[in-house]
């Protein structure tokens, strides 16, 4: 470990002056979590690899052991803070291994046999496990639709309300501030997933929301290349809970995950603008087709979602899904694509497609496709698709 990791990189992983509420995104995201300039060494710090330091007399300071913290999980976390919470002073965030592991650190660190969780019965299709992991535990899980804000009708008495707008795979939009209001009325918390979105494009805690928990594997990092997961939450006391679970479970990244993590998002901004920019012209480009049904994308004028997005959302993402009319000519369109990888996941520099029900877990028909747009030039990409679905036909 540098001197320069060890005196910057501390463990107080608040919001630093880097990303001052003043900054644009695309500066906020290039500066966020750098340590303070020192002469000779690297603007961003390479990964510490410990899996303990030194520590003569009592246990004090930061840094003890590689489950509890390291310099590059600070780093890191620092940067998301600024990009998730940037003008909340007392914010912090916690890296994870994996979007499940963050998901999982909230739901299992709040609630305890006898309470009361309200989950989107249309989220990620994980959540039929983690809902089946929770009843085991003496936990009663309700589940409602994400769109016209269908959690109100089951949120009474509820603990935590779970939010995931907009909703995978189906693209739909709640208002989240309506939710939180409401939820807050009656003393539960709320998370709100945003890996969709990005900070670029939601912030649930200026929505009011009390955590704002996203999967880093996704468009955060951008390249499909590193799996991560983050909570940034507002309350000290709360996030405590959910740091002592992190430690308990161990569920950690690794250092160089982390590093490779910090350094991607600088190119967040650059990324985020390009690929949403062409996922809104290839859903565009989709209108229209006489073998494509239930298009959705947030940012198209006539999307369902979009008045509700338009007021909480800065930005719309870079998944569009729609449906063909059978399993058969989805296997054959995504068979056909040149320029898009038929893969799962989303929100990394090439685009990738599936269809959504070979996994199983989505209330979705045989012929849907979730389709995530690339970094690759737009006219490219929407020729592709369109050929693809040309060559797909019967």
């Amino acid at each position: 470990m540098s001197d320069s990791a060890g005196d910057h990189a501390t463990g107080d992983n608040r919001n630093g002056s880097a990303g001052a509420p003043t900054d644009g995104d695309g500066t906020r995201a290039v500066r966020a979590g750098l340590p303070a300039p020192v002469k000779h060494e690297p603007t961003l710090p390479g990964p510490v690899f410990a899996a303990h330091f030194h520590l003569p007399g009592d246990p004090t300071g930061p840094y003890t052991y590689g489950r509890d913290e390291n310099p590059t999980w600070t780093l890191l976390e620092r940067a998301i803070g600024e990009l998730e919470a940037p003008a909340e002073d007392g914010a912090q965030t916690l890296v994870f291994a994996s979007g499940m592991a963050a998901i999982s650190s909230v739901l299992f660190s709040q609630l305890r046999a006898g309470d009361t969780v309200v989950l989107p019965g249309d989220g990620y299709q994980a959540l039929p496990l983690v809902r089946a992991q929770l009843e085991a535990y003496g936990i009663e899980v309700r589940t409602a639709p994400t769109g016209g804000d269908a959690q109100l009708d089951v949120l009474d008495g509820a603990r935590l309300l779970w939010i995931e707008s907009p909703s995978n795979p189906g693209l739909d939009v709640c208002d989240i501030r309506r939710l939180v209001e409401a939820a807050h009325a009656q003393g539960a918390l709320v998370a709100v997933d945003n890996t969709l979105a990005t900070p670029l494009g939601q912030r649930p805690l200026e929505l009011g929301a009390d955590f704002s928990v996203a999967s880093g594997t996704k468009q955060l990092t951008g390249h499909g290349d590193i799996l991560l997961g983050y909570v940034t939450g507002r309350d000290a006391e709360t996030m405590a809970t959910v740091r002592r679970w992190r430690k308990i479970v161990g569920a950690i990244p690794g250092p160089m995950e982390a590093w490779l993590a910090h350094r991607s998002i600088a190119t967040l901004q650059l990324r985020v603008d390009r690929q949403n920019a062409s996922a809104l012209t290839l859903a565009e480009a989709l209108r229209g087709r006489p073998e494509v049904t239930g298009l959705r994308y947030p940012g198209l004028p006539d999307d369902p979602s979009h008045e509700i997005a338009a007021r909480q959302m800065r930005r719309f993402g870079c998944v569009v899904s729609f449906t063909l009319p059978t399993r058969a000519r989805a296997d054959r369109f995504l068979g056909a694509l040149r320029l898009v990888d038929d893969a799962t996941s989303f929100g990394g520099v090439r685009s990738t497609a599936e269809r959504r029900g070979r996994w199983g877990g989505d209330a979705v028909p045989e012929g849907f496709i979730r389709l995530s747009v690339g970094a690759e030039d737009p006219v490219d990409l929407v020729a592709d698709v369109l050929r693809a679905l040309e060559a797909s036909a019967d």
